[in-house]
């Protein structure tokens, strides 16, 4: 497990830029943690990480925006308005989940038995300053604790 704090929407695009350096293809990030808390920004900063040219958009209402121009795929999920785990296959989530790119699903939670068991699951959560956010990753599966490892050399972290 891995805690950091972010002191603003800057920090947690950051932490998801260097996060998305490291991702490699067939990846699963899950982003948990209420509505304003970050997670699109966040995403943001992975698809950054990624190389990806685009503008990353929150997939409200479309559940999926697919993101081609980075170094690997990015397939942005945001499940927050499916009514069950059945809309996601539905959707083809096994061509994404299981694809060449990184998978990175917004409200994770709500779709949980969906999503294969090796991942990546970050909780942002709120504290008591304003900006300041606690990111908490925990890794499932050798390939992501390695991947906490490396994203815990990083200088520009704080934990």
């Amino acid at each position: 497990m891995l805690k950091i704090i972010s002191k603003s929407a800057e920090d947690t695009y950051k932490i998801g830029e260097i996060l998305g350096r490291l991702l490699f293809p067939g990846s699963i990030v899950c982003l948990t943690g209420d509505l304003g808390a970050g997670k699109t920004a966040f995403t943001q900063g992975v698809g950054k990480g990624l190389g990806i040219k685009e503008h990353i958009t929150s997939p409200t209402y479309t559940i999926i925006n697919e993101y081609t121009s980075g170094r690997i795929p990015l397939y942005h999920f945001d499940v927050y308005r499916l009514g069950s785990s059945d809309e996601m296959y539905e959707l083809g989530c096994d061509e994404y989940l299981y694809g060449d790119g990184a998978t990175v699903l917004e409200w994770a939670d709500s779709v949980d038995d969906v999503i294969p068991a090796e991942r990546l699951w970050i909780t942002i959560g709120r504290s008591e300053k304003q900006d300041e956010r606690e990111i908490i990753m925990k890794a499932s599966g050798l390939v992501y604790e390695n991947l906490l490892k490396e994203m815990e050399k990083d200088e520009n972290i704080s934990h």
